[in-house]
């Protein structure tokens, strides 16, 4: 009886040893998934993080390089094509030479042409100064040696003109348009470009 007493102790610490070890190997098993989850997550990050960089350089030498070059090409800057040979003729002048457009405006005045006003018996009358627009380098010899008949021509058209006529909206476009038509038949040629009227006043 004593030997059986001195065996369930034995017996006892075997199986508390057995419980302990066992505990022990669940707390590293529970342990081990906890510390392989925690990289998990971030790996898909990591990949693109990693990968973006070489994507863009690929897209931007691969794609966008190319088609940039392509745009360039197709479209050919203004200089190259005024430095080509050729490119005179094809623009229709001289280096150096102005075209119409921007040869300097030649302005010449005709100022203080007073005419009654038709229809008022006299009682009114119609005050107007013009400046005569034009390109050619001798176009303010051709409107002084003509001057005197530009005068006639313009106070003949203005004293046309009735109280009404003037007070139109658009008065002075119609003005312009008609002394415009009979400067440039007296001149023999389209030699007035514009005129300015500078001065219309009815008295």
């Amino acid at each position: 009886m004593a030997s059986n007493a001195l065996e369930t102790p034995r017996g006892g610490r075997e199986e508390a040893k057995a419980a302990e070890n066992g505990a022990s190997t669940e707390a590293k098993s529970g342990s081990a998934p906890a510390t392989g989850g925690g990289i998990k997550p971030w790996l898909p990050l990591l990949v693109v993080v990693l990968t973006m960089p070489a994507l863009a350089f690929a897209m931007t030498h691969f794609v966008l390089v190319p088609k940039l070059q392509r745009a360039v090409g197709e479209v050919k800057p203004e200089a190259a094509v005024a430095a080509e040979p050729g490119a005179e003729a094809k623009s229709g002048g001289k280096p150096g030479e102005k075209t119409g457009a921007e040869k300097a405006k030649v302005t010449v005045s005709l100022s203080k042409m007073l005419v009654n006003v038709a229809g008022t018996m006299g009682t009114r009358y119609l005050m107007t100064s013009v400046t005569l627009v034009g390109t050619t380098a001798d176009f303010k010899d051709k409107i002084e040696e003509n001057k005197d008949q530009l005068m006639d021509l313009a106070t003949g058209t203005l004293s046309g003109k009735t109280i009404s006529d003037l007070e139109k909206p658009g008065a002075r476009n119609v003005i312009r348009a008609e002394l415009m038509t009979v400067f440039n038949n007296a001149l023999g040629g389209p030699l007035v470009h514009d005129i300015y009227i500078t001065e219309l006043a009815i008295q």
